[in-house]
This record gives structure tokens, C-alpha cells and sequence, in this order.
């Protein structure tokens, strides 16, 4: 397989996913301190720390994002999947790694783009709502869309419940996305 990272800024639970299927990560990348950097510790897992401390609306994106690529560089990364990372990152990334960052979407794009699609799909009142794995671009949730899995909207649901049960799903369909994904670059 090809030298993977990947990013994250929480939990962890998606790269769990990964690791427990096998996947041969090459590094994580966390944009803040989160539970993240200790499931890829545990699991012998290099760890950058691009710590973002500027949350601001004069952020450096261009700057920070410069600063992850020579990451990836020193450490001969080929592709990257992010996984709850949630620091948008500055179009030269997505310029010089052309249609190899993957990223994962609570919803079915193009529905619902953006921080809050499980709020937004539930306040609309679908029946139907699920995950797609995408090919990230700078323009956010509009990249090529590699797998998609429904899953239904219950009359009971709070975010919570349907966020949970999205997550469900994007833990197994993440892993075998990135590898089918692996095969074609």
C-alpha cells in the first residue's frame, strides 16, 4: 500500500476503524490535541502534532497549510484521508496532492454540505440521510464522490442518535473506500 496519513482533530473512532482493519498508516496528523493521538499511539503509530492555536477569522491558512505539506513531505506521504479533521486547509495543498486527500461526509452529497449536516438533515425532515466518502477539493464537500451509504432517519432521532448511527457506518465503509481508492493511484 501507499504511504497513508491520517488526520484528525477528536476522537478518534474512525482511525480505530482503520487500524482494526488493517490499514497500513504511515502517520497520523492531528491539528490539536484529541483522543486521536492516543489511539495512534497505542496502536505504534507516528504522530504530528500541527497544532492550530489561531482560530480567528485573520487565521493563516496558507501558512498553516504550507506547514502540514512539509510534513508530508518529510515523511513521503502518497495520500491522505481525513477522518473528523476539521481545520479546513489552504488550496495548495489540494494543488500539489491532486485528487489524493480522501475525506468523509455525515450525509448523502450533494445534500447537506458543511459543519452541520445531521442537524440540517433532520431539520429538513428526510426519510433518508447517510455518508459519503469523497475526494476533498478546495471547495468543501464538492469533490468526486467514491462511496455512499444510506442510512435511515428515525422519528425519534436527536442529532446525537443519527450521528451515531452515521459514524456506524462510515467505520466500515471508510477502511474498504481507501482501499479500493489505494489501488487506482
Amino acid at each position: 500500500m501507499k504511504n497513508l496519513a491520517v488526520f484528525v482533530s477528536g476522537t478518534g473512532t474512525l482511525l480505530e476503524a482503520m487500524i482494526k482493519d488493517y490499514l497500513p498508516i504511515k502517520l497520523v496528523l492531528a491539528d490539536r490535541e484529541c483522543r486521536g493521538m492516543r489511539v495512534a499511539m497505542d496502536a505504534g503509530i507516528p504522530i504530528e502534532l500541527a497544532e492550530r492555536t489561531d482560530f480567528s477569522s485573520g487565521f493563516d491558512r496558507k501558512t498553516y497549510t504550507q506547514w502540514v505539506d512539509k510534513i508530508l513531505s518529510i515523511r513521503k506521504i502518497d495520500f491522505v484521508a481525513m477522518a473528523g479533521f476539521m481545520t479546513i486547509l489552504h488550496p495548495v495543498i489540494f494543488d500539489k496532492y491532486q485528487g489524493k486527500i480522501l475525506n468523509t461526509h455525515p450525509a448523502l452529497l450533494p445534500s447537506f454540505k458543511g459543519d452541520h449536516a445531521v442537524r440540517d438533515a433532520l431539520a429538513y425532515g428526510v426519510k433518508v440521510t447517510g455518508c459519503t466518502i469523497h475526494i476533498a477539493t478546495e471547495e468543501l464537500d464538492a469533490g468526486k464522490i467514491l462511496s455512499q451509504e444510506a442510512v435511515p432517519v428515525m422519528s425519534d432521532d436527536t442529532v446525537e442518535t443519527l450521528h451515531e448511527r452515521i459514524k456506524r457506518v462510515e467505520r466500515w465503509l471508510y477502511p474498504r473506500t481507501i482501499r479500493e481508492f489505494e489501488k487506482t493511484i
